[in-house]
C-alpha cells in the first residue's frame, strides 16, 4: 500500500509537529518557481494557496464543508495526482473524513449551503479525486459512496439541486454539473450495479435541452466519451455554444453575452480539456487560461463568482479557487503562464 495512503484499517494519527511546518511547506511550494529563477504559475500560486486555506475550515469549525473539503479538496487531489508537490497538512483531515461516507450527513457544514443530497455528490467528487490520486485504495470505500447517491437520483435520471435558481454556482452547481459529477462518481466506482443509473443520467443529458453556457459545458464534460449518433449531435450543439459564448476577454459567462467569470470559464476549460484534439480548441484553452491568469489574486485565489455577481461569500470564494485551480491544472499542456505575462 502507498505509504500516504489511507484505507479502512489505517486512519493513521495525526503527528503535530506537522501542524508547525504547513504554512513553512506551502510557501515552499509557491517558491519553488522562484528558486529556480522564474515565478510561480497561476496553478502553483493556486495549489499553493488551497494548501493553506483547505484544512483551516475542519480546525476552525470543527466540521467538514463542501466548499473547503468538497470543492478545494477535489483540486488538490488533483494536483497531488499530477505529482505536484503538497504539504501531508493539507489533505490528511480531509482524507480522514472522506473515508467514512456513512458520516457525511453529520457535518453542519456552512448553514447557507446545507442541501444534504449535493453534499454527498461534492464528497463524493472529492473522493473519486482522492481514489485516483493513490491517497484512499479500498475500493470498498468508493463503492460506499456512489451507492449512497443512488437514493438521490430522480426519476428522470438526474441529480436535480439548486432548483431555485436558473443556472448553477461553483458550491451550488445545479443539477447539470450535479448529475454530470455523481455520474462520474457511478462509474470511476467500476461496478457492474450502477449501469442502470448511468444510462439514465445519460438520457437526460441528451433529452434535456441546454439554456445556458454552463449547461453547454456540463453536456460536453457528460458526452465527451458517448460515441452514438445522438450524443454527437448533442456534443456539436453544445460545442457550437460555447465557442459562440467566448468573449473578448477569453472567458466565459453563464450565458451568452454575459460578462466572463472565473468559475464559467474554468468549467468550459475542463469541458474542452475533456475531449480528443481538434485544431480550433487550443487556441480557445490557451486564452480561457489567459483570463484566470488575469484575474488570479495576489493571494492565489480569486473572485468569486455568485448568483447575481458581485455578492460576497466565503463558500463560493473556495469553490471558484477551487474550479480554477482544476483547470489549470488540466489544461497545463496547453500552455505555460508566469505572472510575468499577465496584465494586472
Amino acid at each position: 500500500m502507498n505509504s500516504g495512503a489511507i484505507s479502512m484499517a489505517d486512519h493513521g494519527g495525526k503527528q503535530g509537529w506537522r501542524a508547525a511546518f504547513r504554512l513553512l511547506a506551502a510557501a515552499l511550494l509557491c517558491l519553488g518557481g522562484a528558486l529556480s529563477g522564474a515565478d510561480p504559475s497561476p496553478e502553483e500560486r493556486a495549489v499553493a494557496y488551497l494548501a493553506r486555506e483547505v484544512p483551516l475550515w475542519s480546525r476552525q469549525n470543527h466540521c467538514f464543508s463542501c466548499h473547503n473539503n468538497g470543492d478545494g479538496a477535489r483540486a488538490l487531489y488533483a494536483a497531488r495526482r499530477l505529482s505536484y508537490p503538497l504539504p501531508e497538512e493539507a489533505l490528511a483531515d480531509t482524507t480522514r473524513w472522506l473515508i467514512r461516507p456513512s458520516q457525511w450527513d453529520h457535518t453542519r457544514g456552512d448553514a447557507g449551503f446545507s442541501d444534504q443530497k449535493l453534499a454527498r455528490i461534492q464528497f463524493a467528487a472529492s473522493l473519486t479525486e482522492a481514489f485516483a490520486a493513490g491517497l484512499v485504495e479500498d475500493t470498498k470505500v468508493l463503492l460506499e459512496a456512489a451507492e449512497s447517491l443512488l437514493p438521490h437520483q430522480s426519476a428522470d435520471g438526474s441529480w436535480a439541486v439548486d432548483g431555485k435558481v436558473a443556472v448553477g454556482s461553483p458550491a451550488t452547481y445545479g443539477s447539470w454539473l450535479a448529475t454530470y459529477l455523481a455520474r462520474r462518481t457511478l462509474e470511476r466506482s467500476g461496478h457492474a450495479r450502477f449501469q442502470d443509473a448511468i444510462a439514465r443520467a445519460d438520457h437526460w443529458f441528451l433529452e434535456k435541452p441546454v439554456s445556458s453556457q454552463l449547461d453547454a459545458a456540463a453536456t460536453v464534460l457528460a458526452l465527451a466519451d458517448r460515441r452514438s449518433a445522438k450524443a454527437e449531435s448533442k456534443l456539436k450543439d453544445s460545442l457550437e455554444m460555447l465557442v459562440r459564448g467566448q468573449t473578448s476577454e477569453g472567458g466565459w459567462g453563464p450565458y451568452l453575452n454575459s460578462p466572463p467569470e472565473p468559475f464559467d470559464t474554468a468549467v468550459v476549460l475542463l469541458a474542452f480539456g475533456s475531449l480528443p484534439p481538434r485544431s480550433e480548441i487550443p487556441a480557445r484553452i490557451e486564452r480561457g487560461r489567459a483570463y484566470l491568469a488575469r484575474t488570479q489574486l495576489p493571494s492565489g485565489g480569486w473572485p468569486e463568482t455568485t448568483r447575481p455577481p458581485g455578492a460576497q461569500s466565503y463558500a463560493q470564494h473556495i469553490s471558484t479557487a477551487g474550479w480554477a485551480t482544476l483547470a489549470l491544472l488540466e489544461t497545463r499542456s496547453v500552455g505555460t503562464f508566469r505572472r510575468q505575462d499577465s496584465k494586472r
